[in-house]
């Protein structure tokens, strides 16, 4: 029988994570190695930059050594190419035997690991990726970022309350868009609100210019926008450079058009954009506040919602270490993170032990002008939001 090259290089590829996960002395070491992958460079290197100067923050202030062993981070940068992401964890799984891998700034990022951390019994963390389907495709998955889906219905329902009956959509075209519009319409359209425009833009290097033109020549009510943290900047650049901003038309959406580390640069464009999110630099606790503060010292700039999945993602992996009291194979350190519940700076969150996924408050919050600053304020709180793709099911 003629076997393809590729169906060996998988074989051994496969062959090669089972002897990882089965070796003796592969669990038994002093230390815990937590491979970070995140596209430090190009389009989404703002969330990477996030989440490694978070996961750097905690580890300041909680020391390096967790139930007797030291933690190493093992940084590399993907590029948000997920062929780059499965080469990346590869090499962490099978060459530096890490116990943990996480990160992954996209959703195609966090699926193109899926199959490795399975094979190898190897935690993934998902500290930034939003689609509703990630926890679904291995039982390693464990997310400590958002889905779209939790912000999205909230809005959706706020914005049909409060006098906006037409609608005109511009989001980001892969899975987390695709999550965010469907979410976003159900509820807007059976509270009785009337999508008149829908448009999807590409994820890569995306010219928001052409299709707000669209947007304007609509005439809705407000414009519901999705783009991926770390592209809002660029797309209220043109918001107000075709005169949106003049026109009436509100901005609504989750929030990661409203990244808390890009909103200064936006301008006054920005201000009375009305999102649904997870996290604010504004979140009047004391928890938050200090967080801010140490941010702000330790790198000059405020941290954002990228920042906040980052630092309970490593909170989530100490403390399930100590847990374990130091035991670090994938099955007990997962037993160990589900239904695991605790404080964190954006509010009450817990890991649902049936899907692995985060459960968390839902702020619904407007662009003011504070101190010469502009922060997203809170005004209504939604409690304990689940997953919505998963609680239909």
């Amino acid at each position: 029988m003629f076997v393809r090259p590729t169906q060996l290089m998988l074989a051994a590829a496969g062959a090669a994570l089972l002897a990882v996960a089965t070796m003796p002395g592969a669990q038994a070491q002093d230390s815990v190695k937590i491979g970070l992958i995140l596209p430090m460079t190009g389009g989404q290197s703002s969330t990477g930059k996030q989440i490694d100067n978070a996961v750097k923050l905690y580890m300041k202030q909680h020391g390096d050594t967790v139930a007797g062993k030291k933690i190493e981070i093992l940084l590399k940068d993907d590029g948000t190419v997920p062929d780059n992401t499965k080469r990346a964890a590869q090499e962490l799984i099978v060459n530096d035997k890490v116990n943990v891998i996480a990160g992954f700034g996209i959703t195609p990022s966090a699926l193109a690991a899926a199959p490795l951390a399975t094979q190898a019994k190897v935690p993934e963390v998902v500290m930034a990726a939003g689609t509703s389907i990630i926890t679904e495709r291995s039982p390693y998955i464990v997310r400590t970022s958002f889905t779209l889906g939790q912000s999205s219905i909230i809005i959706g329902d706020w914005a049909a309350k409060n006098g906006i009956k037409k609608v005109a959509t511009l989001t980001s075209d892969y899975a987390p868009g695709n999550d965010a519009l469907k979410f976003f319409k159900d509820h807007f359209t059976a509270a009785g609100g009337e999508i008149v425009e829908e448009v999807k833009v590409p994820l890569a290097n995306p010219d928001f210019a052409p299709f707000l033109q669209r947007m304007k020549d609509a005439k809705p009510d407000a414009m519901f926008v999705f783009v991926p943290a770390g592209q809002g900047g660029t797309f209220m650049k043109q918001y107000a450079e075709r005169g949106l901003d003049k026109s009436g038309i509100k901005v609504i959406g989750p929030g990661d058009v409203m990244d808390d580390d890009l909103l200064n640069s936006m301008g006054d464009a920005a201000l009375g954009a009305v999102t649904a999110h997870l996290y604010s630099a504004a979140h009047p606790s004391q928890m938050n506040k200090d967080f801010v503060a140490a941010y702000k010292k330790a790198y000059g700039q405020r941290p954002g919602f990228m920042a906040v999945g980052g630092y309970d993602g490593i909170h989530l992996i100490y403390e399930a270490l100590k847990k374990t009291g130091g035991k670090a194979d994938g099955d007990s350190l997962i037993a160990a993170m589900k239904g695991m519940k605790w404080e964190s700076p954006r509010g009450p969150i817990s890991i649902d032990p049936e899907t692995r996924d985060i459960v968390q408050n839902i702020y619904i919050r407007k662009v003011e002008k504070v101190d010469g600053e502009l922060y997203n304020v809170e005004f209504a709180t939604f409690e304990a939001v689940k997953d919505p793709g998963k609680t239909k099911k």
